[in-house]
């Protein structure tokens, strides 16, 4: 199953690949970041940020993502460090990502983060019939018949 779990999860991000990114080690709070995403490497994702953001550090990092239908949810660990390689930086730059940079991809600030995902828990809300029943009518639910739970390797 976790397998399955794993392709709905990177198949809900590619839809909608924003997350909640915050280092493990710290008191800051989450904040709202757009994945790259990159169908050839499901063991790691980036991010655009500048030198003086909260996360550019790196370190031990998690994040929090829920898709746009509100059926899957993940939070996913991993290790952030900066991505050198000026081929990865170029690779995903756009201008939806210019648009953030005054100098574009010149700019000074621009430092690019790259995940290193561990692993994930996983929920994919998928009631069953009889769940769907109870909820309607008030009834009690079993975790079980509501969808998949699940930690999975990444």
């Amino acid at each position: 199953m976790s397998q399955e779990l794993r392709e709905k999860m990177w198949k809900s991000m590619a839809d909608s690949p924003v997350v909640m990114l915050g280092l493990s080690d710290s008191n800051e709070h989450s904040e709202p970041m757009y994945a790259q995403l990159d169908k050839d490497a499901n063991s790691a994702f980036w991010f655009y940020t500048t030198k003086t953001n909260r996360c550019a550090t790196g370190g031990a990092a998690m994040a929090q993502f829920s898709s746009k239908d509100h059926k899957l949810f993940a939070c996913i660990s991993g290790n952030l460090v900066e991505e050198t390689d000026p081929k990865v930086v170029d690779k995903y730059w756009s201008k939806h990502v210019a648009a953030w940079y005054k100098e574009g991809r010149d700019d000074p600030s621009l430092k690019m983060m790259r995940l290193d995902l561990k692993d994930a828990e996983v929920w994919h809300a998928d009631p069953d019939f009889s769940a769907m029943v109870n909820l309607t009518f008030g009834g009690k639910i079993k975790p079980e018949k509501m969808g998949e739970h699940q930690k999975v390797p990444l």
